[in-house]
């Protein structure tokens, strides 16, 4: 993997470690559906506005817009109310976490898919994987006194949906080589906003203009700056790594968000790591050793 590659996933993990903060808090507050409806809007605001600048338009077949728009609305839009419902269950540091069995699955599927290679022997990874999730709940069983699988079980969903909508993303950037992944953004982030737009007629009012008059102009400006770092940076570095890197290899830096979420997340608590973190970390460390080298 070159740097340019190296250096854009994790510019958007850091970029994404920084917003989950933000995202955790509002969505404790106010709830996670509506937080993901605000930071997708303000997402789409930003590309879109970055686009009309900075980006030539390439057309792409009607059905190349379709895979764009499922991959938002499945990854953007479901994947991150199960996410960012894991955050206020877990926290980011330890939801993220749990994205460590991501690069088996977009190791698998780009050796399916787009002819990657895959080393079996990396499968090894899982049993440590599944150490770190017992890890997380065990900790809350000492805590509540009950297994708290309902957030480690919300952010295996998210993770499951946000690699489906990795791999449709990457099949249209094969397809569609000079298509700018700015531009694709866009189009992600008008899935995820019709998700929110469907569940607000079919399954409950969501009452998102209502909420957002309602917050202080401190809150607003919070939510834009998470948002701004959490979605529009984050997305954009990404995807920019995506349209280049080997599927399995760009996931497996996913380790960097992990470190960078547990350590903002310990700064804004003011307090050390428990030693369940610690033991989860080890554990997901030497996942990480299996499935990297």
């Amino acid at each position: 993997m070159n740097l340019s590659v190296i250096f854009l996933a994790l510019s958007a993990n850091l970029c994404f470690a920084l917003g989950s903060q933000f995202f955790t808090h509002y969505s404790r507050t106010i709830g996670s559906i509506w937080m993901n409806w605000a930071k997708a809007s303000v997402a789409l605001f930003c590309f879109t506005l970055y686009a009309l600048f900075f980006v030539d338009h390439i057309s792409i077949s009607v059905f190349d817009f379709s895979l764009l728009f499922l991959s938002g609305f499945l990854a953007l839009g479901l994947g991150d109310i199960f996410l960012l419902k894991s955050f206020s269950d877990l926290g980011p540091g330890r939801t993220l976490m749990i994205f460590g069995f991501q690069p088996l699955i977009l190791s698998s599927a780009g050796f399916i898919f787009f002819n990657q290679d895959m080393d079996s022997s990396k499968f090894w990874a899982i049993l440590f994987f599944i150490i770190c999730l017992f890890i997380f709940s065990l900790e809350k069983f000492k805590e509540d006194k009950h297994w708290n699988l309902k957030g480690s079980l919300l952010a295996l969903a998210g993770m499951i949906l946000d690699a489906v909508g990795i791999i449709i993303t990457r099949s249209v950037f094969d397809k569609n080589p000079e298509f700018s992944p700015m531009e694709g953004n866009i189009y992600r982030c008008i899935g995820a906003i019709a998700l929110f737009i469907l569940m607000t007629y079919f399954y409950r009012p969501l009452n998102l203009i209502g909420t957002l008059k309602r917050l202080t102009s401190r809150d607003k400006l919070y939510i834009i700056l998470g948002s701004v770092l959490g979605t529009f940076l984050s997305l954009g570095f990404y995807l920019n790594a995506l349209k280049l890197a080997h599927l399995g290899s760009l996931s497996g830096i996913a380790i960097t968000g992990t470190i960078f979420a547990s350590m903002f997340e310990c700064i804004h608590n003011k307090k050390l790591p428990s030693r369940y973190l610690m033991g989860a970390f080890i554990s997901f460390m030497l996942g990480m050793k299996f499935l990297l080298f």
